[in-house]
């Protein structure tokens, strides 16, 4: 007998097979979500899904880092730091790839090395080349990045005496968050979003839209205002640049990489010169694959950082979860805004992302799912 069986049977189940059992969904008695059979915490809430089940100190971690605001940010700072560091590894290696095959084609295998596969002197130098480029990429775009981005969504500054309220809750959550008062903007439209930027904390601005101004009330007005001033505190445009960059290099790489692999030959001997091509074309195709998936997986988890964050300036989460409620059921277009922007803003204003699927793609959380973390971070 299987342990999905015996798991079934002792959760009171009619065990009518493995993948029956597999397939088997359970509500969450908190949230009503739907979860896989045999999962221990909601994917929702984090909640446990059977009552008095005796629980491992992993799922005591679990459930404490979705219903605490302190514990949710450090597990975030966490995933944040282990992406980059997947996509570094993803850039140098790729840069190693490259500086291999260059030595192979051009002066061929070391003498004291018996085949191609040999620790490249050229591959070191090209994946740290990589790398340092990509910093020094990153650099050169976080001079210009802030005010490009201002200039691209049409945003305009305002004053104290054209948007009081505005001002006063900005000034609020600016002196929570204990850093300068940033400057405000608006995008006249009936849109409902807002973003933050700023590649320092001295030298941010919060971006909100008319249609947002008009429709939230203060209390929700100043959970998106928290949110934004989380981005703020958290560098996270600094982390978006850096990473954007990253991919982009990573891409433009991939295909020399592809190039090489495909035309390279050199003094390669043919089987293993077979090998070398096969394993540069694969990853070729897929590192930039994985590199985009890595930057999505940031953006993700900067956006539950700065829910968390929103929580922490504002102490009342009740306030971004009806100001999300209600970005999530607004139908009204965003127009000016493009692929390289859409992860600024509070909600993608250029799609939804509700599918298992689609899920590893967006920038951003299903909304509903930021509303289930915030809801358990207010109890």
């Amino acid at each position: 007998m299987c342990p999905a069986w015996i798991c079934a049977e002792a959760r009171g189940i009619d065990p009518r097979g493995c993948a029956d059992v597999a397939m088997e969904r359970v509500e969450c008695p908190h949230c009503g979500a739907a979860n896989r059979g045999g999962s221990t915490t909601c994917r929702m809430c984090g909640d446990l899904l059977a009552a008095g089940r005796r629980t491992s100190r992993r799922v005591q971690r679990k459930i404490l880092r979705r219903t605490d605001f302190i514990a949710a940010s450090r597990a975030n700072q966490r995933a944040t730091r282990w992406l980059l560091l997947v996509l570094a590894a993803i850039a140098v290696l790729l840069g190693y790839l490259v500086g291999w095959s260059v030595e192979l084609s051009f002066r061929g295998p070391p003498p004291e090395a018996p085949a191609v596969w040999f620790l490249s002197r050229w591959g070191v130098l090209g994946g740290l080349g990589l790398l340092l480029l990509s910093l020094g990429w990153s650099a050169l775009a976080l001079s210009t990045g802030d005010r490009l981005v201002l200039r691209i969504s049409g945003a305009r500054p305002v004053t104290r005496e054209q948007a009081p309220q505005l001002h006063n809750v900005v000034e609020e959550m600016a002196i929570a968050a204990g850093l300068a008062r940033p400057a405000v903007y608006v995008i006249e439209t009936p849109a409902l979003n807002a973003f933050a930027t700023g590649l320092s904390r001295r030298r941010a601005a919060i971006v909100v839209t008319r249609g947002l101004l008009e429709t939230l009330s203060r209390e929700e007005l100043q959970g998106v205002v928290g949110h934004e001033m989380g981005h703020i505190v958290n560098l996270d445009m600094r982390y978006a640049t850096a990473v954007g960059v990253t991919v982009g290099l990573v891409a433009l790489v991939a295909d020399l990489v592809a190039r090489l692999a495909i035309f390279g030959g050199g003094r390669r001997s043919r089987g293993a010169g077979v090998w070398v091509g096969v394993i540069m074309l694969v990853f070729a195709v897929l590192a930039p694959v994985f590199a985009r998936l890595v930057q999505m997986a940031v953006s993700r988890q900067r956006e539950f950082l700065a829910d968390a964050t929103s929580v922490r300036l504002t102490r009342n989460p009740q306030g971004l979860i009806g100001a999300l409620e209600k970005l999530g059921a607004s139908q009204t277009p965003l127009d000016g805004v493009n692929r390289a922007t859409q992860h600024l803003y509070i909600v993608n204003p250029l799609r939804n992302f509700t599918e298992r699927a689609s899920r590893l793609w967006a920038t951003h959380p299903p909304i509903e799912r930021r509303i289930h973390r915030l809801r358990n971070l207010g109890n």
